[in-house]
């Protein structure tokens, strides 16, 4: 069973800074596209950033220029590196692992941006 543990939420002011991290149970991390998704209260869930094993990345186009997506394999850990932070960014957001047609969760991680 895979098992993401999220972690670097918080409360933040708009124009703040947030660096998110994934780490992954699995061996499987290395071969696997991982991506960051967020989820606002009476909202869909919605990609905000993957990469792949080989590192290629893809944006949502409103986190383009603000948001960094990495990954570190030896780590088996994923990070998102939030910079000029919105008070729309606020959302609870969830890493996720995808292997073939398997999708993993993690249980997420608060983000709020407010003054």
């Amino acid at each position: 069973q895979v098992q993401l543990v999220e972690s670097g939420g918080g409360l933040v002011q708009p124009g703040g800074s947030l660096n998110l991290s994934c780490a992954a149970s699995e061996s499987i991390f290395s071969v696997s596209v991982m991506g960051w998704y967020r989820q606002a209260p009476g909202k869909q869930r919605e990609l905000v950033a993957t990469i792949s094993y080989r590192s290629n990345t893809n944006y949502a186009d409103f986190v383009k220029g603000r948001f960094t997506i990495v990954r570190d394999n030896a780590k088996s850990t994923i990070y998102l590196q939030m910079n000029s932070l919105k008070p729309e960014d606020t959302a609870r957001y969830y890493c996720n692992l995808r292997y073939g047609i398997d999708n993993y969760w993690g249980q997420g991680t608060q983000v709020t941006v407010s003054s």
